[in-house]
């Protein structure tokens, strides 16, 4: 597989999705986020918004079927329980990677995409940036968005380190970890390009 896929795991309020975007435009090729959302549940038949409200979010996963043969997806059930929408989101991932050149935002795509040559990298910036950069992006206060940073960073680490057995945001689980108040989001996104240009996994 010679095409270029780049997995963005970030924090939330760290510029990840901009940083993300600024990828897409430099290297010309696609970048999957709320898109991908968009893609399961047209596959899947299944409502956009039942993707959107349980999107990284980790309940009552089972792996001893997240992979299982019965059918496409599972047995048929008159609910999409959370081991299904991720294997539905999964096979999006794969399809997607396996079609040419991506950048994939969340989801676990790293883990996803394990067995492929893939640039996996995670975007962080300091908390006091974090907050103020989501109160104004929400138009909260800082203490409201100093809570909704926390929860979603929560959701984030829990989805992650149960579907993958891995530790979210530890520097050992990707190939680059990088602060993207330091550069700014387009200096972030140059960053990576040459990181990745130098490592070969940028082509």
């Amino acid at each position: 597989m010679n095409a270029t896929i780049i997995n963005i795991g970030r924090q939330f309020g760290s510029g990840g999705r901009r940083v993300a975007a600024a990828l897409g435009v430099r290297l010309d090729i696609p970048v999957y986020d709320n898109e991908l959302i968009a893609e399961a549940a047209q596959k899947s038949g299944f409502s956009k918004d039942l993707f959107l409200q349980r999107d990284e979010h980790k309940s009552n996963f089972t792996l001893s079927n997240l992979f299982g043969s019965i059918n496409r997806y599972g047995s048929a059930e008159s609910f999409l329980n959370d081991n299904r929408l991720f294997k539905i989101q999964s096979d999006v991932i794969l399809e997607l990677a396996q079609q040419g050149p991506a950048v994939f935002v969340g989801r676990a795509s790293d883990y996803v995409l394990r067995e492929m040559d893939c640039l996996d990298v995670f975007i962080t910036a300091p908390l006091e940036i974090r907050i103020k950069d989501v109160a104004e992006r929400e138009g909260i206060s800082l203490d409201e968005a100093e809570s909704m940073i926390a929860k979603r960073d929560r959701d984030r680490e829990a989805y992650y380190n149960y579907l993958t057995f891995g530790n979210w945001g530890v520097a050992s689980n990707y190939d680059l970890c990088i602060d993207s108040s330091i550069l700014g989001i387009e200096g972030t996104a140059d960053f990576i390009v040459d990181f990745g240009r130098k490592s070969g996994l940028i082509r």
